[in-house]
Protein backbone atom coordinates (compact mmCIF):
# COMPACT_ATOMS: atom_id res chain seq x y z
CA UNK A 1 0.00 0.00 0.00
CA UNK A 2 1.23 3.78 -0.70
CA UNK A 3 2.30 5.60 2.16
CA UNK A 4 0.56 9.10 2.32
CA UNK A 5 2.50 11.78 0.49
CA UNK A 6 4.76 9.50 -1.57
CA UNK A 7 4.92 10.22 -5.49
CA UNK A 8 1.83 8.69 -7.19
CA UNK A 9 3.34 5.75 -9.73
CA UNK A 10 1.15 7.77 -12.25
CA UNK A 11 1.53 11.04 -11.84
CA UNK A 12 -0.12 12.00 -15.40
CA UNK A 13 -2.53 9.11 -14.91
CA UNK A 14 -5.78 11.98 -13.71
CA UNK A 15 -4.64 14.58 -16.18
CA UNK A 16 -5.09 12.47 -19.25
CA UNK A 17 -8.06 11.02 -18.39
CA UNK A 18 -9.63 13.99 -17.34
CA UNK A 19 -7.98 16.09 -20.54
CA UNK A 20 -10.20 16.14 -23.70
CA UNK A 21 -8.47 15.11 -26.75
CA UNK A 22 -9.07 15.29 -30.30
CA UNK A 23 -10.74 11.12 -30.68
CA UNK A 24 -13.08 12.16 -28.01
CA UNK A 25 -14.47 15.83 -29.34
CA UNK A 26 -14.73 13.98 -32.86
CA UNK A 27 -16.83 10.82 -31.10
CA UNK A 28 -21.14 10.96 -31.92
CA UNK A 29 -22.77 11.98 -28.90
CA UNK A 30 -25.72 9.99 -28.16
CA UNK A 31 -29.18 11.57 -27.59
CA UNK A 32 -32.79 11.13 -27.17
CA UNK A 33 -32.82 10.40 -30.92
CA UNK A 34 -29.79 8.09 -31.61
CA UNK A 35 -26.32 8.99 -32.25
CA UNK A 36 -26.08 13.07 -32.94
CA UNK A 37 -22.60 13.80 -34.77
CA UNK A 38 -21.32 17.27 -34.41
CA UNK A 39 -19.78 18.42 -37.76
CA UNK A 40 -17.86 21.52 -35.91
CA UNK A 41 -16.22 19.30 -32.93
CA UNK A 42 -14.97 16.72 -35.82
CA UNK A 43 -13.90 19.36 -38.03
CA UNK A 44 -11.93 21.76 -34.56
CA UNK A 45 -10.42 17.92 -33.97
CA UNK A 46 -9.01 17.83 -37.59
CA UNK A 47 -7.85 21.20 -36.99
CA UNK A 48 -6.30 20.63 -33.75
CA UNK A 49 -4.10 17.13 -35.23
CA UNK A 50 -3.27 18.62 -38.05
CA UNK A 51 -1.66 21.94 -36.01
CA UNK A 52 0.04 19.42 -33.72
CA UNK A 53 1.37 17.51 -36.65
CA UNK A 54 2.76 20.67 -38.38
CA UNK A 55 4.54 21.91 -34.67
CA UNK A 56 5.69 18.73 -34.66
CA UNK A 57 7.41 18.22 -38.11
CA UNK A 58 8.76 21.74 -37.45
CA UNK A 59 10.59 21.00 -34.50
CA UNK A 60 12.01 17.73 -36.16
CA UNK A 61 13.28 20.46 -39.07
CA UNK A 62 14.76 22.91 -36.40
CA UNK A 63 16.85 20.01 -34.97
CA UNK A 64 17.56 18.47 -37.92
CA UNK A 65 18.98 21.91 -39.18
CA UNK A 66 20.88 21.99 -35.95
CA UNK A 67 22.64 18.57 -36.74
CA UNK A 68 23.95 19.77 -40.11
CA UNK A 69 25.67 22.60 -38.58
CA UNK A 70 27.27 20.55 -35.59
CA UNK A 71 27.49 17.14 -36.43
CA UNK A 72 27.49 17.29 -40.11
CA UNK A 73 24.64 16.41 -42.88
CA UNK A 74 25.12 12.51 -43.12
CA UNK A 75 24.04 12.73 -39.32
CA UNK A 76 21.34 14.82 -39.76
CA UNK A 77 20.31 12.68 -42.96
CA UNK A 78 20.17 9.40 -40.90
CA UNK A 79 18.22 11.50 -37.73
CA UNK A 80 15.69 12.34 -40.35
CA UNK A 81 14.88 9.32 -41.53
CA UNK A 82 14.37 7.52 -38.26
CA UNK A 83 12.56 10.53 -37.63
CA UNK A 84 10.64 10.18 -40.73
CA UNK A 85 9.79 6.43 -39.88
CA UNK A 86 8.17 7.37 -36.63
CA UNK A 87 5.81 10.11 -38.03
CA UNK A 88 5.31 8.42 -41.38
CA UNK A 89 2.17 6.90 -40.54
CA UNK A 90 0.64 9.74 -38.30
CA UNK A 91 1.87 11.69 -41.65
CA UNK A 92 -0.31 9.53 -44.04
CA UNK A 93 -3.27 9.20 -41.12
CA UNK A 94 -3.33 13.21 -40.70
CA UNK A 95 -2.59 14.72 -44.35
CA UNK A 96 -3.09 11.89 -46.86
CA UNK A 97 -5.87 9.73 -45.69
CA UNK A 98 -9.07 12.33 -45.46
CA UNK A 99 -8.27 12.88 -48.95
CA UNK A 100 -8.27 9.73 -50.12
CA UNK A 101 -11.16 8.71 -48.17
CA UNK A 102 -12.98 12.09 -49.66
CA UNK A 103 -11.95 10.99 -53.06
CA UNK A 104 -12.90 7.22 -52.68
CA UNK A 105 -16.55 8.43 -51.08
CA UNK A 106 -17.15 10.52 -53.96
CA UNK A 107 -16.51 7.66 -56.63
CA UNK A 108 -18.80 5.44 -54.97
CA UNK A 109 -21.19 7.98 -54.38
CA UNK A 110 -21.13 8.76 -58.61
CA UNK A 111 -21.77 4.71 -59.13
CA UNK A 112 -24.43 4.64 -57.13
CA UNK A 113 -25.66 7.63 -58.72
CA UNK A 114 -25.43 5.93 -62.42
CA UNK A 115 -26.67 2.83 -61.01
CA UNK A 116 -29.60 4.12 -60.08
CA UNK A 117 -30.35 7.01 -62.82
CA UNK A 118 -29.72 3.58 -64.69
CA UNK A 119 -32.03 1.48 -62.76
CA UNK A 120 -35.28 3.82 -63.42
CA UNK A 121 -35.26 3.84 -67.36
CA UNK A 122 -34.96 0.28 -67.42
CA UNK A 123 -38.31 -0.38 -64.71
CA UNK A 124 -39.96 1.88 -66.61
CA UNK A 125 -39.38 0.19 -69.98
CA UNK A 126 -40.00 -3.27 -68.02
CA UNK A 127 -43.11 -1.57 -66.92
CA UNK A 128 -44.26 -0.56 -69.89
CA UNK A 129 -43.36 -4.08 -71.81
CA UNK A 130 -46.01 -5.37 -69.31
CA UNK A 131 -48.72 -3.12 -70.19
CA UNK A 132 -48.44 -3.85 -73.97
CA UNK A 133 -47.74 -7.26 -73.30
CA UNK A 134 -50.93 -7.84 -71.35
CA UNK A 135 -53.40 -5.80 -74.15
CA UNK A 136 -51.89 -7.90 -76.82
CA UNK A 137 -52.52 -11.45 -74.56
CA UNK A 138 -55.89 -9.64 -73.97
CA UNK A 139 -56.49 -9.23 -77.81
CA UNK A 140 -54.69 -12.59 -78.86
CA UNK A 141 -56.26 -14.70 -76.73
CA UNK A 142 -60.40 -13.44 -76.56
CA UNK A 143 -60.76 -12.76 -80.30
CA UNK A 144 -60.36 -16.72 -81.29
CA UNK A 145 -62.30 -17.86 -78.09
CA UNK A 146 -65.08 -15.26 -79.00
CA UNK A 147 -65.27 -17.08 -82.45
CA UNK A 148 -65.16 -20.71 -81.47
CA UNK A 149 -67.55 -19.49 -78.82
CA UNK A 150 -69.62 -18.32 -81.64
CA UNK A 151 -69.15 -21.41 -83.57
CA UNK A 152 -69.84 -23.60 -80.59
CA UNK A 153 -73.51 -21.78 -80.48
CA UNK A 154 -74.42 -22.21 -83.88
CA UNK A 155 -73.72 -25.79 -83.59
CA UNK A 156 -76.13 -25.98 -79.98
CA UNK A 157 -78.88 -24.39 -82.71
CA UNK A 158 -79.30 -26.66 -84.59
CA UNK A 159 -77.32 -30.06 -83.91
CA UNK A 160 -78.71 -32.14 -86.86
CA UNK A 161 -77.22 -28.85 -89.04
CA UNK A 162 -74.85 -30.66 -91.67
CA UNK A 163 -72.68 -27.53 -91.71
CA UNK A 164 -71.78 -28.67 -87.53
CA UNK A 165 -68.93 -30.43 -89.09
CA UNK A 166 -67.14 -27.66 -90.42
CA UNK A 167 -68.24 -25.39 -87.67
CA UNK A 168 -66.56 -27.92 -85.19
CA UNK A 169 -63.47 -28.01 -87.12
CA UNK A 170 -63.44 -24.41 -87.49
CA UNK A 171 -63.80 -23.95 -83.67
CA UNK A 172 -60.87 -26.37 -82.79
CA UNK A 173 -58.64 -24.49 -85.40
CA UNK A 174 -59.19 -21.62 -83.39
CA UNK A 175 -58.55 -23.31 -80.08
CA UNK A 176 -55.42 -24.59 -81.34
CA UNK A 177 -54.34 -20.74 -82.41
CA UNK A 178 -54.74 -19.69 -78.25
CA UNK A 179 -52.89 -23.04 -77.41
CA UNK A 180 -50.24 -21.60 -79.98
CA UNK A 181 -50.26 -17.94 -78.39
CA UNK A 182 -50.29 -19.02 -74.74
CA UNK A 183 -47.00 -21.99 -75.48
CA UNK A 184 -45.02 -18.62 -77.86
CA UNK A 185 -46.22 -16.59 -74.73
CA UNK A 186 -44.57 -18.64 -71.81
CA UNK A 187 -41.90 -19.41 -73.47
CA UNK A 188 -41.54 -15.40 -74.04
CA UNK A 189 -42.10 -14.40 -70.48
CA UNK A 190 -39.55 -17.01 -69.26
CA UNK A 191 -36.57 -16.11 -67.83
CA UNK A 192 -34.18 -18.26 -69.36
CA UNK A 193 -30.79 -18.63 -68.36
CA UNK A 194 -27.77 -18.32 -70.46
CA UNK A 195 -24.95 -20.38 -70.93
CA UNK A 196 -21.83 -18.89 -72.13
CA UNK A 197 -19.47 -20.70 -73.97
CA UNK A 198 -17.13 -20.37 -77.08
CA UNK A 199 -19.02 -20.61 -80.27
CA UNK A 200 -18.32 -20.92 -83.69
CA UNK A 201 -21.13 -18.53 -85.53
CA UNK A 202 -20.69 -20.28 -89.04
CA UNK A 203 -21.85 -23.47 -87.81
CA UNK A 204 -24.76 -22.04 -85.73
CA UNK A 205 -25.80 -20.43 -88.80
CA UNK A 206 -25.39 -23.66 -90.75
CA UNK A 207 -27.15 -25.74 -88.39
CA UNK A 208 -30.47 -23.10 -88.97
CA UNK A 209 -29.72 -23.21 -92.26
CA UNK A 210 -30.57 -27.21 -92.28
CA UNK A 211 -33.97 -26.81 -90.45
CA UNK A 212 -35.31 -24.99 -93.89
CA UNK A 213 -33.20 -26.52 -96.37
CA UNK A 214 -36.44 -28.65 -97.53
CA UNK A 215 -38.56 -25.19 -97.48
CA UNK A 216 -35.66 -23.83 -99.37
CA UNK A 217 -35.69 -25.82 -102.48
CA UNK A 218 -39.85 -26.08 -102.27
CA UNK A 219 -40.40 -22.60 -102.36
CA UNK A 220 -37.42 -21.91 -104.82
CA UNK A 221 -35.36 -19.78 -102.85
CA UNK A 222 -31.79 -19.27 -103.55
CA UNK A 223 -29.46 -18.96 -100.76
CA UNK A 224 -26.10 -16.82 -100.72
CA UNK A 225 -24.06 -16.67 -97.64
CA UNK A 226 -20.40 -15.02 -96.54
CA UNK A 227 -19.21 -15.43 -93.15
CA UNK A 228 -15.88 -15.03 -91.22
CA UNK A 229 -14.86 -18.73 -90.63
CA UNK A 230 -12.68 -17.80 -87.48
CA UNK A 231 -15.09 -16.20 -85.83
CA UNK A 232 -15.36 -17.35 -82.73
CA UNK A 233 -17.48 -15.53 -80.00
CA UNK A 234 -18.88 -16.17 -76.50
CA UNK A 235 -22.47 -16.88 -76.37
CA UNK A 236 -24.98 -19.56 -75.61
CA UNK A 237 -25.20 -21.70 -79.06
CA UNK A 238 -28.69 -23.04 -78.71
CA UNK A 239 -30.35 -19.47 -77.94
CA UNK A 240 -28.22 -18.31 -80.72
CA UNK A 241 -29.67 -20.58 -83.03
CA UNK A 242 -32.87 -19.93 -81.62
CA UNK A 243 -32.68 -16.12 -83.17
CA UNK A 244 -31.17 -17.04 -86.38
CA UNK A 245 -34.10 -19.40 -86.98
CA UNK A 246 -36.39 -16.74 -85.99
CA UNK A 247 -34.89 -14.43 -88.68
CA UNK A 248 -34.74 -16.87 -91.20
CA UNK A 249 -38.41 -17.92 -90.67
CA UNK A 250 -39.50 -14.36 -90.78
CA UNK A 251 -37.53 -13.97 -93.94
CA UNK A 252 -39.57 -16.90 -95.85
CA UNK A 253 -42.43 -16.15 -94.63
CA UNK A 254 -42.55 -12.36 -95.48
CA UNK A 255 -41.22 -13.63 -99.65
CA UNK A 256 -44.08 -16.19 -99.81
CA UNK A 257 -47.04 -14.21 -98.44
CA UNK A 258 -45.91 -11.49 -100.81
CA UNK A 259 -45.27 -14.35 -104.39
CA UNK A 260 -41.89 -12.39 -104.32
CA UNK A 261 -40.54 -13.41 -107.57
CA UNK A 262 -37.04 -15.36 -107.75
CA UNK A 263 -36.35 -14.91 -103.63
CA UNK A 264 -33.23 -14.45 -102.16
CA UNK A 265 -32.15 -14.97 -98.62
CA UNK A 266 -28.84 -13.84 -98.00
CA UNK A 267 -26.67 -14.66 -94.64
CA UNK A 268 -23.67 -12.93 -93.38
CA UNK A 269 -21.54 -12.57 -90.76
CA UNK A 270 -18.52 -10.97 -89.28
CA UNK A 271 -16.80 -8.52 -86.77
CA UNK A 272 -16.64 -4.44 -86.43
CA UNK A 273 -13.50 -2.64 -87.09
CA UNK A 274 -12.89 -2.75 -82.82
CA UNK A 275 -13.02 -6.87 -83.28
CA UNK A 276 -15.06 -6.49 -79.96
CA UNK A 277 -18.47 -6.79 -81.89
CA UNK A 278 -19.63 -9.79 -83.69
CA UNK A 279 -22.62 -9.16 -86.34
CA UNK A 280 -25.08 -11.26 -88.54
CA UNK A 281 -26.95 -9.85 -90.74
CA UNK A 282 -29.97 -12.17 -92.54
CA UNK A 283 -31.53 -10.27 -95.45
CA UNK A 284 -34.24 -10.85 -98.66
CA UNK A 285 -35.77 -9.27 -101.69
CA UNK A 286 -39.07 -9.47 -100.35
CA UNK A 287 -41.44 -6.61 -100.18
CA UNK A 288 -40.12 -4.82 -96.89
CA UNK A 289 -41.91 -3.04 -94.03
CA UNK A 290 -43.56 0.14 -93.64
CA UNK A 291 -41.77 3.03 -91.71
CA UNK A 292 -44.12 3.07 -89.47
CA UNK A 293 -44.53 -0.88 -88.68
CA UNK A 294 -40.94 -1.36 -88.88
CA UNK A 295 -40.96 0.12 -85.13
CA UNK A 296 -43.50 -2.67 -83.80
CA UNK A 297 -42.21 -5.58 -85.47
CA UNK A 298 -40.26 -6.61 -82.35
CA UNK A 299 -43.74 -5.75 -80.25
CA UNK A 300 -45.52 -8.93 -78.92
CA UNK A 301 -47.90 -10.84 -81.06
CA UNK A 302 -47.25 -7.60 -83.39
CA UNK A 303 -47.93 -9.80 -87.33
CA UNK A 304 -49.12 -9.33 -90.43
CA UNK A 305 -49.51 -13.00 -90.72
CA UNK A 306 -52.79 -14.61 -90.40
CA UNK A 307 -51.01 -17.89 -88.77
CA UNK A 308 -48.50 -16.44 -87.28
CA UNK A 309 -48.61 -15.71 -83.27
CA UNK A 310 -45.83 -12.33 -83.45
CA UNK A 311 -43.93 -13.80 -81.31
CA UNK A 312 -40.80 -14.88 -83.39
CA UNK A 313 -39.56 -11.75 -83.58
CA UNK A 314 -40.15 -10.33 -80.04
CA UNK A 315 -38.31 -13.19 -78.35
CA UNK A 316 -35.17 -13.27 -80.71
CA UNK A 317 -34.62 -9.55 -79.31
CA UNK A 318 -35.28 -10.42 -76.21
CA UNK A 319 -32.62 -13.17 -76.21
CA UNK A 320 -30.35 -10.89 -78.26
CA UNK A 321 -30.53 -8.80 -75.63
CA UNK A 322 -29.73 -11.03 -72.74
CA UNK A 323 -26.27 -11.80 -74.24
CA UNK A 324 -25.53 -7.95 -74.16
CA UNK A 325 -26.61 -7.35 -77.77
CA UNK A 326 -29.24 -5.64 -80.66
CA UNK A 327 -31.57 -7.12 -82.93
CA UNK A 328 -31.75 -4.10 -85.29
CA UNK A 329 -34.20 -3.82 -89.44
CA UNK A 330 -32.77 -2.14 -91.97
CA UNK A 331 -36.00 -1.78 -94.74
CA UNK A 332 -36.95 -0.24 -97.36
CA UNK A 333 -40.49 -0.88 -99.23
CA UNK A 334 -40.61 -3.01 -101.95
CA UNK A 335 -36.51 -3.82 -102.36
CA UNK A 336 -35.32 -5.36 -98.80
CA UNK A 337 -35.41 -6.43 -95.63
CA UNK A 338 -32.31 -6.85 -93.37
CA UNK A 339 -32.34 -7.67 -89.82
CA UNK A 340 -29.20 -7.12 -88.14
CA UNK A 341 -27.78 -9.05 -85.16
CA UNK A 342 -24.89 -7.80 -82.70
CA UNK A 343 -23.22 -9.22 -80.09
CA UNK A 344 -20.22 -9.16 -77.78
CA UNK A 345 -17.57 -10.89 -78.54
CA UNK A 346 -16.59 -11.75 -75.16
CA UNK A 347 -18.17 -12.40 -71.59
CA UNK A 348 -15.87 -9.43 -70.70
CA UNK A 349 -17.23 -7.16 -73.49
CA UNK A 350 -20.88 -8.03 -72.46
CA UNK A 351 -21.14 -6.87 -69.15
CA UNK A 352 -19.23 -3.37 -69.86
Amino acid sequence: MRKRGSRPLWPNWRRRTAAPNANVAAAPRSGAGGVVHDPYAEAKARTEERSRLFSQLALVASVLLFFVFVAGFEEATTIGLIVGIFLSRRIYRVLVAPHLERKWLAEELELLRAKSSLDVPRADHRSRNVEVLSASIAHEIRNPITAAKSLVQQIGEDPSAPENLEYAQVAIEELDRVERSIAHLLRFAKEEPIQLGPVALEEVVASAVESFRDRFERDGVKLEQSHDTSLVLTADAEKLRRIVINLISNALDAMNDAGTKSPVVQISSGLNLSGNLAWLAVRDNGPGIEPDRAERIFSPFHTSKASGTGLGLAIAKKLAEAHGGTLEVKSERGRFTEMILTLPRTREEASE
